[in-house]
């Protein structure tokens, strides 16, 4: 897509993007050939002035050079527990009571990935990994295999160092991800009676300059994972022990044709320097998960309907396999890739919006996340003001016997009037405090008329339509708990710079509620 700097500026865009070459240069050539006016430049100037002389930089901030380290490393320690999201918990096989000793399998549980490449990374001291994790935890974890990895590690470093991939072009501020080890089902069948219990970390990178691939070793498992699970799996279940697994990934794998293997599955994402005492603090009960999905764990790759438009995929594969699925969703995939091109032909179907209003199943759905505890919804009340703010008020008890966190989820349905929308859309969502067995909070959440509007390409506005809408209490995008229902007695738009119109008509997909 081309860049139009003079155009951003017309729009209002105060801030351009450090590193974007040749931008400069454009705006000069605009303002001397009369296509960008000075006055909107200088707007652009003034608003960035304005907040640079509110900064603490400006008002002289005295800044020591010295923050408490200690005491940073302990907020982000509790702060990766509150997103990480338990998958899976058969039995309650987590948190890991009556274990002592445990098998610790898989590169990024001794190499473990703190943050993403590019801007996804930051600056770090150290990076705690599982095994460390585990042993403040007082667990006791198998030295030989721990050696075995961390040699494996070291040694493919160097490797890597030595001898570069000229087909690779890297990965901005972040390391390259180890491929995994190879380990015998022999050398797992002689440590099992050694250990209470095995945990596997499967990784992944991302972030910058890169996406997801419907290949082996980034979307889905690689044949050497997937073997490695499988065969820990069969050896410690036929002697009454379980397996978990802990997800070291920066963005959405495959995950239904393997996740009933392992006992429990525990997403970690990719959580910065204290990762894994996160993780291990999780393991142990210390603390309990209470993250949910962000997005949506589909089962199939190109269940995704942007898939067929990303490029990528299809260099890889030219005959589409999935082109008859193509078909249904009126998508018509390019013969020849270009890299340079996509087409948001998904329009407003991105996510759950997509996945709900299609009634299409998935591995795992938007906002879902387990507990150590169970909670239970109680007394919706919902509200509508004159103004058209929603105000939405429900109970939540902890019902279980440990105590606990949990989001509660607003999602709204529409009248079916003007714009077409989805079948549930999120407005806002809460967070309880910590709440011990039996204890109850009330959460308030309000929804400004603003958040219940869609975009209307005709009018180039922001328009929330006048009618009976619902809304509902969840604590996930499919396991909707309590409703109530407001009405706005007048629709209500908000008008925005024609700059937002396409350029050109986009082909979307069509879906129907």
């Amino acid at each position: 897509m081309q860049r139009k700097t003079a155009e951003q500026i017309h729009a209002g865009n105060d801030l351009m993007e450090p590193g974007m070459p040749g931008q400069t240069k454009e705006l000069v050539e605009a303002v001397r050939g009369g296509e960008l006016p000075v006055a909107e430049l200088d707007a652009c100037v003034r608003r960035i002035l304005q907040y640079i002389v509110r900064t603490p930089r400006f008002n002289g901030y005295k800044y020591s050079d010295a923050p408490d380290l200690d005491a940073h490393a302990k907020v982000a320690r509790a702060s990766a527990v509150e997103g990480m999201v338990l998958l899976e918990n058969k039995e309650n096989t987590l948190p890991m009571k009556e274990v002592r000793k445990v098998a610790l399998y898989g590169v990024a549980s001794y190499e473990f990935i703190a943050g993403g490449t590019g801007s996804g990374n930051v600056n770090k001291p150290y990076i705690r990994n599982i095994a460390d994790g585990l042993l403040e935890n007082g667990y006791a974890i198998d030295q030989d295999l721990r050696d075995w990895y961390e040699s494996y590690i070291k040694y493919s470093r160097i490797d890597i160092k030595n001898n570069p991939d000229p087909n690779d072009s890297g990965l901005m501020l972040g390391e390259k991800t180890l491929s995994e080890m190879a380990v015998s089902r022999t050398f797992m069948e002689r440590l099992e009676p050694e250990t209470d219990i095995a945990v596997l970390t499967i990784s992944r990178n991302a972030g910058e300059g890169d996406d997801r691939k419907a290949v082996d070793g980034d979307f889905t498992l690689t044949g050497k994972e997937r073997e490695m699970m499988q065969t820990l799996a069969d050896i410690y279940h036929s002697h009454g022990k379980k397996l978990v697994v802990v997800l070291n990934i920066g963005g959405v794998i495959e995950t239904a044709s393997w996740k009933d293997i392992p006992d429990a599955i525990l997403l970690a994402w990719t959580p910065g320097q204290e990762g894994g005492g996160s993780v291990a603090d999780i393991l142990a009960g210390k603390a309990n998960p209470s993250g949910k999905l962000p997005m949506t764990f589909p089962v199939r790759y190109f269940d995704i309907p942007s898939s067929y438009n990303f490029p990528y995929n299809f260099a890889q594969a030219p005959v589409n396999p999935y082109a008859d699925l193509a078909v249904e969703f009126g998508i018509v995939t390019p013969k020849t890739p270009n890299y340079d091109y996509t087409e948001y032909k998904e329009g407003i179907w991105v996510g759950y919006r997509y996945f709900s209003t299609a009634r299409k199943e998935v591995s795992y759905p938007f906002g879902y996340g387990l507990s150590y505890t169970t909670f239970s919804y109680a007394n919706p009340v919902v509200k509508a003001g004159k103004d058209g703010m929603v105000t939405a008020t429900i109970t939540v008890r902890n019902t279980g016997s440990t105590a606990g966190k949990e989001v509660v989820q607003v999602y709204v349905t529409a009248p079916e009037a003007g714009l077409v929308k989805p079948v549930i859309e999120l407005k806002a969502f809460g967070k309880t405090r910590e709440l011990a067995p039996g204890q109850s909070q009330t959460l308030t959440l309000t929804i400004d008329p603003y958040t219940l509007a869609s975009f209307n390409e005709q009018t180039s506005a922001w328009e929330t339509a006048a009618g009976s809408y619902t809304l509902y209490f969840g604590a996930s995008s499919e396991d909707l708990r309590a409703q109530g229902t407001f009405k706005l007695a007048k629709p209500l738009s908000w008008e925005a710079h024609p700059v937002c119109l396409p350029a050109q008509p986009v082909e979307e997909i069509a879906l129907t509620r």
